[in-house]
């Protein structure tokens, strides 16, 4: 990861291209309209950012990703996300997501085994909001330029994509970082916390920065998640202004869990002024559209 990409924003997608080229598919995708007529610009300098780990697409009943895929279109159109970082999706889910959420989006993401294999930690953005300037992945290993590297025992490879936009409506940059630690071992959790600490510091500090994740542990409750604040961060659930209820952000299908654990974090910088900051529970008809609630802020950096 640059510690300071000083470049302007067309070279710089150039030099993050390549470097990434043989493991990014398909970078800054524009998605085909799925319902032009619903996708209505925000007013204001409000960013609008979600976490929303998918749960990969399955096609073994129940809940199968035909099934859920038109909840999560749905969420989607209802929330109009600037920004979401999500986690778990396959390739064709990837995809599937780009095309519901219509023609303003688009979405930069790799497979986490390299190319279009495995799960990836996907960045959607809305292109009349935001405008890439550079991009890479790193994974979270000792040797974290090394595709599919996994050499802290973890139970499947992790890693982080990150870009750095342009906010058209500010005319002020941003970095956002997206990832997913492991659920097998806290070891593996703890180094990469401080390897994606030690990687938010190598960047251009006097920019604002969003880190959106299933950590695997909950807020207040590991070192995983001092580590994360230690490093300059804020949960924007405890800095929000008004908040919503408050759910276990994983349910795996059951009865939501009220004033349950929150797996799945929006961090930010300090400066950031957090409106609103809420756990969405949207489902239609008993269907959720994953095992993990989405969670969603709103703010202004």
């Amino acid at each position: 990861m640059p510690t300071d990409p000083e470049v302007t924003r067309r070279s710089g997608l150039r030099t993050a291209a390549a470097t990434a080229a043989a493991l990014t598919v398909p970078l800054l995708a524009t998605a085909m309209a799925a319902s032009p007529a619903r996708a209505v610009e925000r007013p204001g300098r409000r960013l609008e950012v979600m976490s929303f780990n998918l749960r990969y697409a399955s096609a073994t009943p129940p809940n199968t990703w035909a099934d859920r895929r038109p909840v999560t279109r749905e969420l989607l159109r209802r929330a109009r996300p600037h920004l979401v970082g999500t986690q778990e999706g396959l390739y064709q889910q990837v995809q599937d997501i780009a095309e519901d959420l219509g023609q303003h989006y688009a979405w930069i993401g790799t497979g986490r085994a390299g190319g279009s294999r495995d799960e990836f930690m996907t960045v959607y953005y809305d292109t009349r909001r935001l405008l890439p300037v550079a991009y890479d992945h790193f994974w979270l290993s000792d040797t974290p330029d090394v595709i599919a590297s996994n050499t802290w025992g973890g139970g499947s490879i992790r890693m982080v994509t990150w870009v750095r936009f342009l906010d058209r409506r500010t005319d002020r940059e941003l970095y956002f970082l997206n990832t997913h630690l492991d659920n097998a071992s806290q070891y593996a959790r703890t180094r990469a916390a401080h390897l994606i600490s030690d990687r938010v510091a190598a960047l251009d500090r006097s920019l604002p920065l969003l880190v959106t994740g299933d950590f695997n542990v909950a807020a207040h409750k590991n070192p995983v998640y001092e580590t994360m604040l230690k490093a300059g961060l804020v949960d924007t659930w405890d800095a929000a202004d008004e908040r919503s209820k408050q759910y276990a952000t994983f349910h795996g299908y059951k009865p939501l869990v009220p004033d349950g654990d929150r797996i799945d974090w929006i961090l930010a910088t300090p400066g950031a002024r957090v409106h609103t900051a809420a756990i969405n529970t949207f489902s239609l008809g008993g269907q959720f559209p994953s095992d993990h609630l989405p969670v969603q802020a709103s703010l202004t950096l």
